[in-house]
């Protein structure tokens, strides 16, 4: 496809987005300040007026403080009311457990909570930031969405991950190029129980690398092991003698015990492996 076509496909996608949500009305963006939700709150301001869009984050301990801060900022960028809801996740025991369709809890959670917000306001459709890409991985959130009526509407346009980058940096969001951020629960590993200690742990530790330089990175939480994900072509600088030691003893000192560096380098989702090999719940 030449470039030309390429964009003339993007651009189509994104006209058939703008139809879907003209066809909603008022809308609440589930909003995370990642790229996908950005880019949704976005396009529902531009298409539906800013009055006619509310920002909804929910917050709990596995809402990271920087991605808390995003949030904050980003709302007030596109200019829409932004309210948070304290969801209670860590209340059910079916979260806590972990277990692989963790995510299905969470959203189920989220969503229930949304339910009488939007209702006092007058708001006809919930939206999320699903794009197509997600449609093929391992995504129990999504049946939560489905079962609450959400709507997707990039997903249901056909953009993809790499068209939502291309269309906001064509709006001058500066989510074009942010890397991936999912909750912080989704770095423990499937089965161990999740905790507000372990997810601050998680979150001080991933502190440490971006410091360093590494903005791309996780840290994955096995019990006392800390397994450090960068992309690759970083992994010889992450293992350098000064950095290395730094790493040891920044995350000993939050409570881990081993810290080891994962040779196939970062990778999203990489938790879901263990999904291969007949753990799924």
């Amino acid at each position: 496809m030449t470039n030309a076509a390429h964009d003339a496909s993007v651009d189509a996608k994104l006209a058939r987005m703008q139809d879907l949500l003209r066809t909603l009305g008022r809308v609440a963006v589930a909003f995370s300040g990642g790229v996908d939700s950005t880019f949704v709150l976005k396009v529902a301001a531009d298409v539906l007026g800013t009055s006619n869009v509310l920002a909804v984050t929910g917050r709990s301990s596995s809402l990271a403080d920087v991605e808390d801060a995003d949030a904050r900022r980003l709302a007030a960028l596109i200019g829409v009311e932004h309210v948070y809801l304290d969801t209670q996740e860590f209340n059910d025991p079916n979260y806590l457990a972990n277990p692989t369709n963790r995510c299905y809890y969470c959203k189920t959670e989220l969503y229930s909570r949304m339910a009488p917000l939007i209702a006092s306001r007058g708001i006809t459709a919930v939206v999320n930031g699903t794009n197509t890409d997600d449609l093929g991985d391992f995504r129990p959130g999504l049946a939560a969405g489905k079962e609450h009526g959400v709507h997707s509407p990039a997903a249901d346009a056909g953009l993809t991950k790499a068209d939502i980058r291309i269309l906001s940096a064509r709006m001058g969001l500066p989510t074009a190029d942010k890397p991936a951020a999912p909750c912080l629960s989704s770095r423990v590993q499937y089965g161990e129980a999740i905790t507000p200690e372990k997810l601050k742990m998680i979150e001080q530790a991933e502190a440490v690398l971006r410091r360093l330089g590494f903005g791309e990175c996780r840290v994955r939480h096995h019990d006392k092991l800390a397994r450090i994900e960068v992309p690759v072509h970083r992994i010889a600088e992450l293992a350098a003698d000064s950095i290395r030691s730094t790493l040891d003893a920044e995350l000993r000192a939050l409570g881990y015990q081993y810290i080891t560096l994962d040779l196939r380098g970062f990778r999203s989702g990489s938790m879901n492996e263990v999904i291969a090999f007949g753990k799924r719940q």
